[in-house]
């Protein structure tokens, strides 16, 4: 249960704009404006999408300070990233937040004024071993350094899986408060067509642990088609090309809702996901799941989707060709992946911040009482002892 006396007016809240961090913070923000909340909204990693400008404005109580500075992740990112420390640092001085509520972890260890939470929505340490199969070289090790540092200083520390925040304390811990909240996903809520005879996958095409390629691998030997949404050309220009699959490209929000409202089945064979925002949109629009057999994936779909070992191509086809010929099977998992879907609010996310909000301003204030008296006894003792 939160207090009204701590929870926060303001908050400074960092995004990227190049993954599901995005969609994650739209979906908090507009949340956290039902509570009269108020959001400076700090970008970088690319410009704004226009879609993704048009859906910022759409929000009342959220302004968006803009930039396109290197994300932690991305190649020789660390002028980038202390020249955003600086710019960020400047603009809690501009909006006085209550709170700071960062998205990328290197910001944990600025000077902020305000109590600060980091969320971890994924690393490259935990990516790196489950795509790769062996620990990041040292090429990492800077990135490595300034996680910990990052993590050590907050004041509370946030992943979207039990899973992802058992990877955050092994790669990076040990560090103090944590919890794990899970991302949460408003969906129309008009009644969906006809399911269509296809399969579909989405997200970024090009990040080996999304595992398209396994999921285009299939494409050959299934009687119906496989459709791909989403971007296939990496941050570098590398681009992915997946032959005998639809190909639909980027595909704005409102497009992808009608994509999973056609699609009968979804396939994620991910090796690597620490939440998968897709699974659960497709899971709102009625999709049976098939999924890679990964511990986040099992935390929320355990007994709602058939779920495959994501380097076992055959599995994976097996259980697509399954589903498509059990119509029953196909239509109960959809039920029960949408009944746990509607569950995964975005009021339900808000509320879980707002009691992480509420505790580290609680702590803080009682911080500041504690130094305030210290220092108001240390002038009482010095007055006595002058005397």
């Amino acid at each position: 249960m939160t207090h009204s006396l701590t929870l926060p007016k303001r908050i400074l809240m960092t995004a990227d704009t190049v993954g599901g961090v995005w969609t994650y913070a739209m979906e908090l923000c507009r949340a956290l404006g039902d509570r009269g909340i108020e959001i400076a909204l700090a970008t970088m990693g690319a410009p704004l999408k226009h879609c993704q400008r048009a859906g910022a404005a759409s929000l009342w109580n959220v302004r968006v300070f803009e930039s396109d500075y290197k994300l932690e992740w991305m190649n020789e990112p660390w002028h980038d990233v202390d020249c955003a420390g600086e710019w960020l640092l400047e603009l809690e001085d501009q909006f006085e937040p209550d709170v700071v509520h960062l998205n990328q972890y290197s910001f944990g260890a600025l000077p902020w004024r305000a109590p600060k939470i980091v969320a971890g929505h994924s690393c490259v340490l935990s990516w790196w071993r489950a795509t790769k199969g062996c620990e990041a070289p040292a090429e990492w090790n800077t990135y490595r350094e300034r996680v910990i540092e990052g993590l050590a200083l907050a004041d509370f520390v946030i992943a979207p899986s039990k899973a992802m925040l058992a990877s955050l304390q092994e790669h990076y811990g040990p560090f103090g408060a944590s919890a794990s909240i899970a991302n949460g996903r408003s969906f129309s809520r008009r009644r969906a067509g006809r399911k269509l005879e296809l399969v579909l996958g989405a997200g970024r095409l090009w990040d080996e642990a999304k595992n398209v390629a396994a999921l285009a691998e299939t494409a050959p030997n299934l009687p119906w088609p496989i459709y791909l949404a989403g971007e296939n050309c990496a941050p570098d220009g590398v681009k992915t090309n997946h032959s005998q699959t639809h190909y639909l490209g980027h595909q704005s929000p409102a497009e992808m809702q009608l994509w999973f409202g056609r699609a009968a089945i979804f396939a994620a064979p991910a090796r690597y996901e620490p939440f998968g925002l897709s699974i659960l949109e497709a899971a709102l629009a009625g999709c049976a799941l098939v999924l890679g057999d990964i511990p986040s994936l099992r935390e929320n779909w355990d007994d709602a989707a058939l779920f495959v070992p994501p380097d076992n191509t055959v599995a994976l086809e097996a259980a697509i060709q399954k589903l498509i010929a059990e119509p029953d099977l196909r239509q109960s998992l959809a039920s029960g992946s949408h009944d746990i879907a509607a569950t995964l609010t975005p009021e339900r996310m808000a509320e879980n911040y707002l009691a992480v909000y509420s505790e580290v301003l609680a702590k803080a204030q009682l911080d500041s009482s504690v130094i305030n008296w210290q220092a108001a006894a240390s002038k009482i003792s010095k007055g006595a002892s002058c005397a």
